[in-house]
């Protein structure tokens, strides 16, 4: 199963735009500063007669009023509290079946040639950690076991080849729980199941995929021949435990 720079001051060399603001800045008032000069400079009238001179008139001088240094304010620290609408997700590690068994869900990944590593105890059930978790919004959450073994018997997961629609099934972890409700029950052939891959995506309505071998068992082939798999939808929203 597939699971699935520039910096910001730009390139080296460059003046950052910020600072390329504060210089364009600091050059216009430079520059305005040598134009009111020359046009002080320029407009003085030339020298005549002192009997000529029209009387200077008197210049007030304008003292600067001092104002006292502005009062900082110290603001004591808080600690950050999540907000009420911040989503909380956690993997599940753990399965209520319908029949009320309950079976320990275990992290699985996928290996280099695409399959997915279900656990070998068929005790136990595999959460692929490409997929959703419980409270996601959206996406597969995708579980799977084996349905049974030569040496350990029959497993837990056998309980999927007899479910039917509408039967409850409940995802736990350590502070969450989520109930769900069982909507379709398909058997596909192994070989098709890359081609459903839809029904492990990470995007689209929340949902919880359950799968097990199915017969017929044709050991020449390679065992199981098909797949059951179990959808089922969320009939409640996610809870504390």
């Amino acid at each position: 199963m597939t699971a699935a720079s520039a910096g910001p001051d730009g390139p080296p060399g460059s003046t950052p735009q910020r600072s390329r603001g504060v210089a364009l800045v600091a050059a216009a008032a430079a520059a305005a500063g040598v134009v009111i000069a020359v046009a002080v400079t320029t407009s003085s009238a030339p020298a005549d007669s002192a009997d000529d001179r029209a009387p200077t008139p008197s210049t007030e001088t304008v003292e600067a009023v001092s104002r006292p240094p502005a009062r900082s304010v110290r603001v004591p620290a808080r600690e950050a509290v999540p907000a009420g609408s911040q989503i909380n997700t956690e993997r599940p590690d753990l399965i209520v079946l319908p029949s009320g068994t309950r079976v320990r869900v275990r992290l699985a990944s996928t290996l280099r040639n695409g399959t997915f590593a279900v656990p070998a105890n068929i005790d136990a059930a595999g959460w692929w950690d490409g997929g959703a978790r419980i409270g996601d919004p959206f996406g597969a959450i995708l579980i799977a076991g084996h349905v049974d073994s030569a040496v350990q018997g029959l497993g837990p997961f056998a309980e999927l080849l007899g479910v039917g629609t509408g039967d409850p099934v409940v995802l736990e972890s350590r502070q969450l729980r989520q109930a769900f409700v069982i909507r379709s029950v398909a058997l596909l052939p192994k070989a098709e199941l890359a081609e459903q891959s839809g029904l492990f995506a990470v995007d689209g309505a929340p949902r919880l995929i359950l799968v097990t071998c199915a017969g017929p068992f044709d050991a020449d082939a390679g065992g199981y021949q098909n797949l059951a798999v179990v959808t089922a939808t969320p009939s409640g929203g996610v809870e504390d435990h």
